[in-house]
């Protein structure tokens, strides 16, 4: 089978390689061109295939696209940033107030300047200057330049500029406060989600997909951007890919084509499978949640060179892969039928306007026209001619609302299930039309109004709102029967979303219909993929090996997440340890980017001197390059440096894993992890440097010993100061999520380490606190057996032996046949035992 970019780079028609005229007028007149003037026959001398391309500017592409500008402008991607002026700003700043919790934000004029009076990150109201602004429809937002570039930055920069959550309501033109979603309570002024912090910094979070060119320059050492951009807003190069190839082309005296680069553009059009997912692809970059893998473009990369999208995660997607986040429009569309029989993305809206080619069921049924009148009749939709449920898209892409005015449509463009919404509670689009068939408390919920937030009422544990939606769910699937007759008499595989609801509630079963999933070539490859990243979970020697003969598949997504599946596979034969490492290797030259940086992830916990024996070690160091390049992109995030600690970690590289740490703590004292990750390292060489001293003292150099006493202590003063920080962090945390199981499993091991490491009169109420954490989690996801085992160990270790009996019996169903589990359950028996004898002898 061909793999994805070999299927790219199979040989277009001529058509898509030469220019038409030259195809029109037949072999003679290029003979006679070509024969006839030196001038214009250096097409043949090609420029170099690895000629690398820089960016013009869209000035320089007016010159000869001025229809393709004209239809350009006004676009939402020519206002998707701009500078605060009178033109651009659609606010009312005279003197408009905007209430909000406990304070209000006033919007007014100074001195022909666009300003806001609201609360700074040190809680205080202070006067700030509107920059830029985001957006036109239907929402409008504005920023503010924190802190202005330091001097000696390139000519154009800018600073830390923060995106204010006083936002203008374009439709009803008006101002609101945008909340982060799920979070309705003030925000604190060091929470990350205030508009002074972190996840509100436009350099970082929003700067990339808003302007072309994005150079976000941050200064690691000052902790200061100078960011760059060629163009503010998403001008052509954006899409088209640098130009500056093009350009050199259509100046030169040669037929403007040139053999290895073609048109020195992105190849966006044509029938070839190339031109189709280059153009997906070329949408995703921006409208799909992804990681930056390399943060540069060069002709020839593919999205998997540049970034690794998300799979169907319960935080994003439901199980059925409907969306539930924002997962803008990428992940879905990867999902549909549409994506796969070759439809793209200006087959709907045109590229320049980003305007819908049709209104109405049009844009449907001007392809979904066989025979005449088939879909656009009762008989296909089954309601009155003219109702909403005539409507292609409500039934097939409905709606949710982001940013709170803000609807976006699903587009996985599927068949409504309710079926599914009565088995697994996933959303359907007749339960979505149909909201007053509902019994729910609307009296309790006066602001509630749409699906999506009834929805989110459910997920969060209502069930006076699920057992509504469940009632319209069985009376749409009770109208889908009486149509097609009895549908639960049909035979028919088992969807996929119940494998994934399955997995995702950590069923010991679960692992077969994982594998099953990765198996079935029909599904999407995210599909696929999501199925792969979930086997990780149920890993024996079996899954291992279906894993294994997946890490070569055509899909990227596919490759990428065997890979990490078996990053750090349990103990198995040797035999099947040395497969996964030689499969590992191969894809150390893998043609896409992102599966080369996996892989190195994966191997940089291995002996180099093993690399080099299997003559992988160039390969290895070039793809841990690319691995760290991906990280050091985001050096202005804590995360990042997170990552490259683990990565040394792995690397054996503990000075650079500890200073990363640090970097990590000195960028954002809030941030979890960092702290955690720290401790490990320092007490594991408290550990051995106290086993030092402990010798030192044997051998009588006591001054030595005491030297090193000195060190061990200011070390110990540092340890537990660090335990308590990440403490308070991850309370935090646990009192904004409080249903997040991981983060309850977390706050309980945080718990349990402060209990381990004070003194035993004040050690008591940790211990407490941690047995609560610890059995919360294991409430929240019955399923997971890391969880139970804890609740065990806990109850054991503070002889809560009632708990530890029930606790250690629901881990051998989850894990029926594990030697350790089997002698733990002994040990708890013997001492359960004697206390129920003496109970039964009372």
């Amino acid at each position: 089978m061909a793999s994805r970019k070999q299927k790219r780079k199979q040989s277009p028609a001529p058509s898509q390689t030469m220019p038409r005229w030259m195809l029109a007028a037949g072999g003679s007149l290029l003979l006679i061109l070509v024969l006839g003037s030196l001038v214009t026959a250096d097409w043949y001398y090609a420029m170099p295939a690895d000629t690398k391309v820089t960016y013009v500017g869209a000035n320089t592409c007016i010159k000869c696209h001025e229809k393709e500008h004209a239809e350009w402008a006004g676009s939402d991607h020519d206002l998707a940033m701009d500078l605060a002026t009178d033109e651009t700003v659609l606010a009312d700043f005279n003197n408009a107030e905007l209430p909000h919790h406990d304070l209000t934000s006033k919007m007014f004029r100074r001195d022909g300047k666009f300003m806001i009076n609201t609360e700074g990150p040190d809680g205080q109201m202070h006067d700030y200057e509107i920059k830029y602004v985001f957006g036109v429809h239907p929402l409008q937002q504005y920023m503010v330049e924190m802190e202005p570039p330091t001097p000696g930055s390139p000519p154009g920069s800018i600073g830390r500029v923060q995106v204010l959550r006083e936002s203008w309501d374009t439709v009803l033109k008006k101002w609101f406060y945008l909340s982060p979603p799920d979070v309705k309570e003030k925000l604190a002024v060091d929470d990350p989600l205030h508009w002074t912090g972190r996840t509100q910094n436009w350099n970082h979070y929003c700067a990339d997909c808003h302007s072309t060119n994005l150079q976000k320059n941050f200064d690691l050492a000052t902790n200061s951007y100078h960011t760059t951009f060629t163009d503010i807003d998403v001008n052509c190069e954006t899409c088209h890919g640098p130009g500056s190839a093009h350009v050199e082309l259509a100046n030169a005296t040669s037929l403007f084509w040139d053999r290895n680069l073609g048109y020195g553009l992105r190849k966006l059009k044509g029938d070839s499978t190339e031109a189709q997912l280059t153009q997906v692809e070329t949408c995703g970059t921006c409208h799909s949640r992804r990681q930056v893998i390399c943060p540069s473009y060069q002709l020839g990369d593919n999205y998997y060179d540049q970034y690794n999208n998300e799979l169907i995660a319960p935080q994003t997607y439901y199980c059925d892969g409907q969306i539930m986040e924002e997962d803008y429009v990428y992940g879905s569309f990867l999902q549909s039928k549409m994506f796969h029989k070759g439809i793209r993305c200006t087959d709907c809206h045109d590229p320049h306007t980003t305007k819908l080619k049709f209104e109405g069921n049009l844009l449907c049924t001007s392809c979904h026209q066989h025979p005449a009148g088939k879909y656009d009749t009762p008989a296909h939709h089954f309601h009155k001619t003219g109702s909403t449920g005539t409507s292609c898209v409500e039934c097939h892409m409905p709606e949710t609302t982001y940013m709170e005015v803000d609807p976006r449509r699903d587009h996985s463009i599927r068949i409504p299930r309710p079926d599914l919404s009565v088995e697994l509670g996933t959303p359907n689009a007749c339960t979505k039309c149909h909201l007053d068939k509902a019994d729910l408390p609307r009296e309790e919920h006066p602001d509630v109004t749409r699906y999506d937030q009834w929805l989110a009422l459910a997920r969060a544990g209502d069930e006076d709102v699920k057992a509504g939606l469940a009632g319209v769910d069985r009376w749409a699937l009770d109208a889908v029967n009486q149509w097609y007759g009895d549908t639960s008499k049909i035979p028919k595989e088992e969807h996929y979303a119940h494998k994934l609801s399955r997995a995702w509630s950590n069923e010991p079963t679960a692992g077969e219909g994982l594998v099953e999933m990765v198996r079935d070539t029909k599904l999407p490859g995210i599909v696929r993929a999501s199925g792969m990243m979930y086997l990780a979970n149920y890993l024996n020697e079996d899954s291992v090996q279906a894993a294994l003969r997946f890490m070569s598949d055509e899909d990227p997504q596919v490759r990428i997440a065997a890979i990490e599946t078996l990053r750090d596979v349990p103990p198995l034969s040797p035999n099947l340890q040395a497969k996964v490492l030689d499969a590992l290797l191969i894809r150390l030259n893998d043609e896409d980017r992102s599966v080369r940086t996996a892989a190195a992830w994966s191997l940089a916990n291995e002996d180099s001197r093993a690399l080099e024996l299997r003559g992988e070690s160039e390969a290895f160091v070039k793809a841990l390059s690319e691995a760290m390049d991906a990280i050091q992109r985001d050096n202005d995030q804590p995360a990042s440096h997170l990552s490259m600690g683990v990565l040394y970690e792995r690397m054996g590289k503990i000075p650079e894993a500890e200073k990363a740490y640090r970097t990590a703590i000195r960028l954002d004292p809030g941030f979890t992890g960092p702290r955690s990750n720290l401790v490990t390292l320092l007490q594991q060489r408290q550990d051995s440097e106290e086993q030092q001293m402990r010798q030192l003292v044997i051998q009588g150099q006591r001054p030595a010993a005491e030297a090193m006493a000195e060190d061990l202590g200011k070390r110990a003063v540092e340890i537990a100061r660090l335990r308590i920080e990440e403490l308070r962090n991850i309370e935090r945390d646990v009192s904004q999520q409080p249903n997040f199981a991981p983060l309850q499993y977390q706050y309980g091991s945080a718990l349990y380490m402060a209990a381990k490491h004070t003194s035993p009169e004040t050690a008591e109420p940790f211990f407490n606190e941690a047995f609560d954490a610890y059995k919360k989690a294991k409430e929240l996801d019955p399923n997971n057996a890391q969880y139970a085992l804890m609740y065990v160990l806990i109850s054991q270790y503070l002889e809560r032996w009632d708990e530890a009996d029930q606790a250690i019996a629901n881990l051998m169903e989850l894990v029926p046949n594990n030697p350790e589990f089997m002698q733990l359950k002994r040990e708890i028996d013997a001492r359960v035992s004697p206390r129920q004898q003496q109970q039964r002898q009372r």
